[in-house]
């Protein structure tokens, strides 16, 4: 199986696909105006169960160095422009999504 995540900024929504195929959507929460998420296409590099701090309950981290998705202690900044950049999730979110996803899946980022 191959799988992809896709980021509408605007829409605050990240899409995973399988196969090609969209199989589950999540609210998310991204950058602010100051400090926006970058648009591209990157990979997840690693990922860290219960990262500490703000990162909630885990952190796949991108190719776009200091950026990731991860959980969140604040939950109502999902749908929200609220971070630094990062994608947030909700705890229960970013737990499912990690256990799907490998290191070296695709994340294409787009406003």
């Amino acid at each position: 199986m191959t799988y992809r995540i896709d980021i509408d900024i605007s829409a605050f929504k990240l899409t995973l696909y399988e196969d090609g195929k969209a199989v589950n959507s999540y609210p998310v929460g991204v950058g602010k105006l100051v400090t926006q998420t970058p648009v591209g296409t990157y990979t997840i590099i690693n990922k860290q169960p219960n990262p500490g701090g703000p990162f909630g309950a885990f952190w796949m981290g991108l190719s776009k160095r200091h950026y990731g998705i991860h959980g969140t202690n604040d939950p109502s900044s999902i749908g929200k422009r609220s971070s630094h950049g990062c994608i947030r999730m909700k705890n229960p979110d970013v737990l499912a999504l990690a256990k799907v996803v490998p290191v070296g899946t695709v994340v294409n980022i787009h406003p």
